[in-house]
């Protein structure tokens, strides 16, 4: 059985944001068994699987992907949008724009400190849509 949900995300903050209950909380319950798959409909921002439990990760994580491709690089020609759009497209790209999860015992099966992230790579990027498709 395939179970496909399309939900929006508020308006986050430039930055790494936990949305491991948000995506619980539109999804509804789970299979015994299957896989969540969860895709992010922008070019962007991106989702991830990482630490949950130390708030630091997400402040080092903005600061690496920011040194890794900073704005306004002289040789960027899609600017049109602003100093952080491009930039945002090449870490859309670095991060991904889905991740897959089991699920067992009508639970994601993540480790221990991992969450789901939201990676806002705009400034003031708006509202995310995400499409959560569970296959059990």
């Amino acid at each position: 059985m395939v179970k496909q949900t399309e939900f929006s995300l508020p308006a986050h903050p430039r930055g790494f944001h936990l949305i491991t209950a948000e995506v619980l909380r539109q999804i509804g319950p789970l299979p015994t068994e299957g896989l969540l798959q969860l895709f992010i409909q922008h070019t962007s921002a991106g989702l991830a699987i990482n630490e949950n439990a130390d708030p630091s990760v997400r402040v080092d994580f903005e600061g690496f992907f920011n040194r890794l491709v900073p704005e306004n690089l002289p040789f960027l020609t899609h600017t049109f949008e602003g100093p952080d759009d491009m930039p945002a497209h090449v870490k859309s790209v670095l991060a991904g724009s889905s991740v897959s999860i089991p699920i067992t015992s009508s639970r994601l099966n993540l480790g221990i400190w991992q969450g789901i992230y939201l990676c806002e790579f705009r400034n003031n990027g708006g509202k995310r849509r995400l499409v959560a498709t569970v296959i059990s």
